[in-house]
């Protein structure tokens, strides 16, 4: 690994950078070539664009050494751990995967890919079963091999999965207990964020107010939720919706240092049939929060 430098021929005039990349380096994949783009890739002591043309005599320059790189050592508390599965509490600020191959972030991937008893499972999100935002906490599920891995994604895909979370919201909710029953779409205007639309997915979220939280002459809520369906983002949008968003929600609300959403407990049945339930405590930011 390293820097490697090809001169362009006659016969290789006219092929696009990319191209020409993949050709030199086959045993990488183009969307992992790609995304040495610009930085990594040099013409004529230049940063090379993906849709450039070269010309006979053009030198390229390809530093490869971050398709080896690998993410830094993390640990990540272990909630229950078998042959099949491993059961994790994901602490906030943790991504579940890597956005993009040369990403060398520790993850929950990065975290359970030296647990894997299967060769089959490859890539960034290996053993991935479902995904909890970088900012939530709490109980999340992975797959130790493709049979445990499509057993438990079938559960998800099919709501036989019950999941329990935990959120502060601004203001209190009313009714304290109701089903939230609105589609989600991506937002245009803001395509990192969705909103409620009408021609977005059917998305339901039961909620029920637990406790009502005064503080500094203002309301709080902290709710449990329990969501019907796994949208991206739902309990976000859903909850901005209702007019009372989770506090410290920065895409969706006012920008604060934590987002107060925790993935509290878990229960399917695992590869074997048997039917378990996995909890995780409420994280130290819910307790003083409550205390104050």
């Amino acid at each position: 690994m390293g820097v490697k430098s090809f001169v362009v021929r006659d016969k290789q005039a006219g092929i696009r950078a990319d191209i020409f990349v993949t050709q030199k380096l086959p045993d990488y994949s183009r969307s992992a070539l790609k995304n040495l783009f610009p930085e990594h890739i040099q013409i004529n002591n230049k940063m090379a664009k993906t849709s450039y043309r070269l010309r006979s005599g053009d030198t390229v320059k390809i530093d490869d050494a971050s398709l080896s790189a690998e993410p830094e050592a993390i640990e990540l508390p272990i909630l229950y751990e078998d042959e099949d599965v491993l059961v994790l509490n994901k602490p906030a600020g943790v991504l579940t995967h890597s956005k993009g191959v040369l990403n060398t972030e520790a993850t929950v991937a990065s975290f359970i890919k030296p647990k894997l008893r299967d060769k089959t499972l490859i890539g960034n999100r290996a053993g991935i079963v479902h995904r909890l935002d970088r900012a939530t906490s709490g109980v999340i599920i992975t797959a130790k091999n493709q049979k445990a891995l499509q057993w438990l994604q079938k559960q998800f895909s099919s709501r036989r999965v019950n999941k329990i979370y935990l959120a502060i919201v601004e203001g209190v909710p009313k009714p304290s207990q109701a089903i939230i029953d609105a589609p989600i779409e991506r937002n245009p205007k803001k395509p990192q964020t969705f909103k409620v639309g009408s021609s977005g997915r059917r998305a339901i979220t039961n909620y029920k107010v637990i406790k009502i939280l005064n503080k500094s002459s203002n309301s709080y809520s902290l709710l449990e939720l329990n969501p019907q369906t796994g949208r991206t983002h739902q309990l976000r949008v859903h909850l901005k919706y209702i007019g009372h968003p989770i506090v410290g929600d920065r895409l969706y609300s006012h920008a604060g240092d934590n987002l107060y959403l925790h993935a509290a407990s878990l229960e399917l049945t695992l590869p074997g049939g048997r039917k378990m339930k996995f909890e995780a405590p409420d994280p130290l930011i819910f307790r003083e929060f409550i205390k104050q």
